[in-house]
Protein backbone atom coordinates (compact mmCIF):
# COMPACT_ATOMS: atom_id res chain seq x y z
CA UNK A 1 0.00 0.00 0.00
CA UNK A 2 2.78 2.28 0.92
CA UNK A 3 4.58 1.65 -1.97
CA UNK A 4 1.03 2.65 -4.35
CA UNK A 5 0.34 5.86 -2.82
CA UNK A 6 4.37 6.79 -3.71
CA UNK A 7 4.02 5.80 -6.79
CA UNK A 8 0.04 7.69 -6.94
CA UNK A 9 2.39 10.83 -5.26
CA UNK A 10 4.85 10.56 -8.10
CA UNK A 11 2.57 10.21 -11.03
CA UNK A 12 1.05 13.42 -9.94
CA UNK A 13 3.69 15.64 -9.32
CA UNK A 14 4.66 14.71 -12.67
CA UNK A 15 1.10 15.56 -14.12
CA UNK A 16 1.41 19.03 -12.05
CA UNK A 17 4.83 19.99 -13.81
CA UNK A 18 4.43 21.95 -16.79
CA UNK A 19 6.29 20.28 -20.00
CA UNK A 20 9.21 21.96 -21.19
CA UNK A 21 7.46 23.82 -24.18
CA UNK A 22 4.31 25.03 -21.83
CA UNK A 23 3.02 28.27 -22.55
CA UNK A 24 4.70 29.97 -19.64
CA UNK A 25 7.73 28.47 -20.55
CA UNK A 26 7.73 30.04 -24.41
CA UNK A 27 6.38 33.22 -22.93
CA UNK A 28 9.96 33.08 -20.86
CA UNK A 29 12.17 32.42 -23.39
CA UNK A 30 10.34 35.25 -25.78
CA UNK A 31 10.71 37.75 -22.91
CA UNK A 32 14.52 36.47 -23.02
CA UNK A 33 14.84 37.32 -26.54
CA UNK A 34 12.53 40.51 -26.57
CA UNK A 35 15.53 42.06 -23.57
CA UNK A 36 18.22 40.99 -26.14
CA UNK A 37 16.74 42.36 -28.76
CA UNK A 38 16.57 45.87 -27.30
CA UNK A 39 19.87 45.88 -25.54
CA UNK A 40 21.50 45.41 -29.46
CA UNK A 41 19.03 48.14 -30.30
CA UNK A 42 20.37 50.76 -27.84
CA UNK A 43 24.01 49.49 -28.61
CA UNK A 44 23.66 50.42 -31.84
CA UNK A 45 21.83 53.79 -31.14
CA UNK A 46 24.42 54.76 -28.97
CA UNK A 47 27.01 54.70 -31.98
CA UNK A 48 25.73 57.65 -33.53
CA UNK A 49 25.99 59.77 -30.35
CA UNK A 50 29.71 59.84 -30.17
CA UNK A 51 29.56 61.73 -34.06
CA UNK A 52 29.93 65.47 -32.85
CA UNK A 53 31.31 68.18 -34.44
CA UNK A 54 33.98 70.00 -32.80
CA UNK A 55 32.85 73.42 -31.37
CA UNK A 56 32.99 76.16 -33.84
CA UNK A 57 31.42 79.21 -32.80
CA UNK A 58 28.26 80.94 -33.60
CA UNK A 59 29.92 82.29 -37.04
CA UNK A 60 31.06 79.81 -39.24
CA UNK A 61 31.07 80.06 -42.89
CA UNK A 62 29.19 76.82 -45.27
CA UNK A 63 33.35 76.06 -46.19
CA UNK A 64 34.41 75.87 -42.43
CA UNK A 65 30.90 73.97 -41.96
CA UNK A 66 31.97 71.42 -45.29
CA UNK A 67 35.75 71.36 -43.54
CA UNK A 68 34.59 70.07 -39.99
CA UNK A 69 32.16 67.85 -41.34
CA UNK A 70 34.29 66.12 -43.43
CA UNK A 71 37.57 66.42 -40.94
CA UNK A 72 35.85 63.64 -37.99
CA UNK A 73 35.73 60.64 -41.20
CA UNK A 74 37.33 58.05 -38.89
CA UNK A 75 34.43 58.69 -36.84
CA UNK A 76 32.28 58.21 -39.60
CA UNK A 77 34.03 54.77 -40.24
CA UNK A 78 34.28 53.26 -36.61
CA UNK A 79 30.42 53.72 -36.33
CA UNK A 80 30.03 51.96 -39.96
CA UNK A 81 32.19 49.25 -38.21
CA UNK A 82 30.53 49.01 -35.31
CA UNK A 83 27.05 48.95 -37.14
CA UNK A 84 28.56 46.26 -38.93
CA UNK A 85 29.68 44.13 -36.10
CA UNK A 86 26.73 44.72 -33.90
CA UNK A 87 24.60 44.05 -36.71
CA UNK A 88 25.78 40.76 -37.77
CA UNK A 89 26.19 39.78 -33.83
CA UNK A 90 22.47 40.29 -33.68
CA UNK A 91 21.63 38.25 -37.05
CA UNK A 92 23.69 35.30 -35.06
CA UNK A 93 21.99 35.81 -31.63
CA UNK A 94 18.89 35.97 -33.60
CA UNK A 95 19.57 32.54 -35.78
CA UNK A 96 20.40 30.58 -33.04
CA UNK A 97 17.56 31.35 -30.58
CA UNK A 98 15.65 30.13 -33.59
CA UNK A 99 17.27 26.58 -32.43
CA UNK A 100 16.70 26.75 -28.61
CA UNK A 101 13.62 25.76 -27.52
CA UNK A 102 14.08 25.97 -23.89
CA UNK A 103 16.14 27.96 -21.37
CA UNK A 104 17.51 27.66 -17.64
CA UNK A 105 19.06 30.04 -15.33
CA UNK A 106 22.52 29.40 -16.47
CA UNK A 107 21.21 30.50 -19.88
CA UNK A 108 19.77 34.00 -18.56
CA UNK A 109 23.29 34.51 -17.17
CA UNK A 110 25.15 33.61 -20.01
CA UNK A 111 23.14 35.62 -22.06
CA UNK A 112 23.35 38.75 -19.31
CA UNK A 113 26.99 38.67 -19.42
CA UNK A 114 26.44 38.76 -23.38
CA UNK A 115 24.63 41.19 -23.66
CA UNK A 116 27.04 43.36 -20.77
CA UNK A 117 29.69 43.00 -23.38
CA UNK A 118 27.78 44.27 -26.19
CA UNK A 119 26.51 47.19 -24.54
CA UNK A 120 30.25 47.86 -23.81
CA UNK A 121 30.59 48.49 -27.72
CA UNK A 122 30.07 52.47 -27.92
CA UNK A 123 33.40 52.70 -26.18
CA UNK A 124 35.93 50.94 -27.79
CA UNK A 125 34.27 52.78 -31.02
CA UNK A 126 34.66 56.05 -29.44
CA UNK A 127 38.60 54.89 -28.48
CA UNK A 128 39.20 53.81 -32.57
CA UNK A 129 37.36 57.19 -33.36
CA UNK A 130 39.07 59.16 -31.42
CA UNK A 131 42.54 58.49 -31.42
CA UNK A 132 42.55 55.17 -33.93
CA UNK A 133 46.23 54.11 -32.37
CA UNK A 134 47.13 50.38 -31.91
CA UNK A 135 45.86 50.65 -28.76
CA UNK A 136 42.61 51.54 -29.16
CA UNK A 137 42.88 49.10 -31.97
CA UNK A 138 44.02 46.03 -30.12
CA UNK A 139 41.71 47.09 -27.34
CA UNK A 140 38.66 46.69 -29.73
CA UNK A 141 39.66 43.77 -30.83
CA UNK A 142 39.61 42.74 -27.80
CA UNK A 143 36.12 43.59 -27.20
CA UNK A 144 35.14 41.74 -30.09
CA UNK A 145 36.85 38.54 -29.25
CA UNK A 146 35.34 38.45 -25.80
CA UNK A 147 31.74 38.81 -27.11
CA UNK A 148 32.09 35.87 -29.40
CA UNK A 149 33.79 33.72 -26.56
CA UNK A 150 30.75 34.41 -24.51
CA UNK A 151 28.48 33.85 -27.47
CA UNK A 152 30.54 30.42 -28.16
CA UNK A 153 30.14 29.23 -24.92
CA UNK A 154 26.22 30.18 -24.90
CA UNK A 155 25.71 28.48 -27.91
CA UNK A 156 28.10 24.53 -26.40
CA UNK A 157 26.09 24.88 -23.62
CA UNK A 158 22.42 25.17 -25.28
CA UNK A 159 23.83 22.18 -27.51
CA UNK A 160 25.58 20.36 -25.55
CA UNK A 161 23.26 17.01 -24.80
CA UNK A 162 19.92 18.45 -26.72
CA UNK A 163 19.74 20.20 -23.30
CA UNK A 164 18.31 23.78 -24.68
CA UNK A 165 17.77 22.63 -28.30
CA UNK A 166 15.40 20.65 -30.56
CA UNK A 167 17.21 17.02 -30.55
CA UNK A 168 16.41 17.08 -34.54
CA UNK A 169 18.76 20.12 -35.37
CA UNK A 170 21.21 18.51 -37.91
CA UNK A 171 24.69 18.22 -36.61
CA UNK A 172 26.22 20.45 -39.52
CA UNK A 173 23.96 23.23 -38.62
CA UNK A 174 25.20 22.76 -34.71
CA UNK A 175 29.10 22.67 -35.90
CA UNK A 176 28.15 25.75 -38.08
CA UNK A 177 26.66 27.93 -34.95
CA UNK A 178 30.16 27.32 -33.80
CA UNK A 179 32.61 27.77 -36.22
CA UNK A 180 31.00 30.69 -37.37
CA UNK A 181 31.75 32.29 -33.30
CA UNK A 182 35.64 30.58 -33.65
CA UNK A 183 35.88 32.16 -37.22
CA UNK A 184 35.04 35.57 -36.14
CA UNK A 185 37.61 35.25 -32.71
CA UNK A 186 39.88 34.04 -35.08
CA UNK A 187 39.57 37.18 -37.70
CA UNK A 188 39.82 39.66 -34.71
CA UNK A 189 42.65 37.79 -33.41
CA UNK A 190 44.58 38.46 -36.57
CA UNK A 191 44.35 41.82 -36.60
CA UNK A 192 45.83 42.45 -32.81
CA UNK A 193 48.78 40.74 -34.33
CA UNK A 194 48.80 43.01 -37.37
CA UNK A 195 48.18 46.25 -35.21
CA UNK A 196 51.69 45.72 -34.66
CA UNK A 197 52.77 46.09 -37.94
CA UNK A 198 50.36 48.88 -39.00
CA UNK A 199 47.06 49.84 -37.50
CA UNK A 200 44.95 50.61 -40.74
CA UNK A 201 46.27 47.28 -41.76
CA UNK A 202 44.56 45.43 -39.04
CA UNK A 203 41.07 47.45 -39.50
CA UNK A 204 41.27 46.77 -42.84
CA UNK A 205 41.10 42.83 -41.69
CA UNK A 206 38.07 43.22 -40.00
CA UNK A 207 36.43 42.76 -43.16
CA UNK A 208 37.33 39.32 -43.46
CA UNK A 209 34.38 38.86 -40.63
CA UNK A 210 31.63 39.41 -43.43
CA UNK A 211 32.91 35.73 -44.82
CA UNK A 212 32.88 34.08 -42.05
CA UNK A 213 29.52 32.82 -42.34
CA UNK A 214 30.17 31.27 -46.04
CA UNK A 215 33.28 29.95 -44.97
CA UNK A 216 31.59 28.35 -41.73
CA UNK A 217 28.96 26.59 -44.23
CA UNK A 218 31.89 24.72 -46.56
CA UNK A 219 34.04 24.27 -43.41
Amino acid sequence: MARKSQRRTVERQRESTPPADSESDQIGLERLVFFSDAVFAIAITLLSIEIRLPDLGLYVTNAELWQAILSIWPKYLAYVISFLVIGSLWIGHHRRFRFIIRYDRTLIFLNLFLLMAIAFVPFPTSLISDYGNRTSTVFYAMVIILINVISAVMWWYAEHNDRLIDPKLSREERRHQMMISLLITGVFALSIGLAFINDDLAKFSWVLAAFTMPLSRRL
